[in-house]
């Protein structure tokens, strides 16, 4: 699994940097068709962020882990807040957002996988990986905007800041059972 989830972040990587694809130096703003592009890329992301997360926090209630249940429960809500947050930003750039269920998988900086045997540690470390590369990427992209559309790199920013709140709960909860990070 840990072969085909990296060459999935090379191709999600490779498809962010195409959308992207811009010389700042040249361009005093940003073409407001390729920032709704991207822009819906963080509505996929989130989505499907909101799909794993509420899968796995219904797996943790079933298990009767009512902490991480709460955890991931907190995070599926979050996840669903940012998805409309970027969706009013796409609206007010004259956009339309795409929560169109048959692309949001290809769309998406992460994928909805559920880990062999579906063990709750497997499953808070894997959302963890997610998040790490959720956050590295809403940093690109913020760093991308720059000033060139402030609005919509300050929202990058502010989801990057709750993702990182959400790594640093999700490192704790897996440092509390004693199961390392990956």
């Amino acid at each position: 699994m840990a072969d085909s989830f990296a060459v999935d972040v090379t191709r999600i990587s490779r498809e962010a940097h195409r959308t992207m694809a811009v010389d700042a130096a040249d361009a005093p703003r940003l073409d407001e068709e390729r920032v709704i592009s991207v822009l819906n890329d963080v509505v996929a992301t989130e989505v499907v962020g909101w799909l794993r997360y509420t899968r796995d926090a219904v797996a943790a209630r079933g298990a009767g882990d009512t902490r991480a249940a709460a955890l991931l429960s907190d995070r599926a809500e979050r996840g669903m807040r940012h998805a409309v947050s970027a969706a009013d930003r796409i609206v007010v750039l004259g956009g339309h957002a795409n929560f169109d269920p048959d692309t949001l998988a290809q769309r998406a900086h992460t994928d909805y996988s559920v880990p062999g045997g579906a063990a709750l540690h497997a499953t808070i470390a894997r959302n963890l990986r997610a998040e790490h590369i959720v956050l590295a990427s809403y940093e690109e992209i913020a760093g991308w905007l720059g000033e060139r559309d402030p609005e919509s790199r300050a929202l990058l920013e502010s989801l990057a800041e709750d993702v990182r709140a959400t790594t640093d709960a999700l490192a704790a909860l897996l440092a509390d059972r004693s199961v390392p990070p990956t």
